[in-house]
């Protein structure tokens, strides 16, 4: 079984969202696979709906096994088990969250499904503060945080 190069994108604005995305990296490894690069943090006003509370984003580049599913189906157990009750997916809207993390690239692949997206549209093309993200990604040499 190979490994797949994966880019995701976390962002949190709830609690102590630095604390938040350190907690849910640290997830990530123990049970996705190894995190090979990160990005700084980045603090952003809500997209796409209205909160006070500003988001830490920060993106990183994954190594895994698994497939897109399986990746979504850990991912979605690491966000519940971290606070997260809604999905934006499910209730096709948005609101202010401990944690979300988003499967932006799965090496080359095209995907598409009723609850995933890949490579994902907004972050690809939409959302500036991703775009900015991902640029920081591609800058950056493997470097494990």
């Amino acid at each position: 079984m190979s490994h797949h190069e994966v880019v995701l994108l976390l962002g949190s604005n709830l609690g102590k969202p630095e604390h938040n995305i350190a907690l849910a990296i640290a997830k990530i490894e123990a049970s996705l696979g190894k995190v090979v690069a990160t990005t700084q943090p980045l603090r952003t006003e809500p997209t796409e709906f209205v909160s006070s509370n500003y988001f830490c984003n920060i993106a990183l580049r994954l190594k895994t096994r698994l497939s897109p599913v399986g990746l979504l189906k850990e991912i979605k157990i690491i966000e519940q088990s971290m606070g997260r009750l809604e999905d934006s997916m499910i209730t096709k809207e948005y609101v202010d969250r401990v944690i979300d993390i988003d499967i932006v690239k799965f090496g080359n692949i095209t995907f598409s499904s009723a609850f995933l997206q890949i490579p994902h549209h907004k972050h690809m093309q939409v959302r500036d503060f991703s775009r900015q993200l991902l640029a920081d990604l591609n800058d950056t040499v493997n470097t494990q945080i």
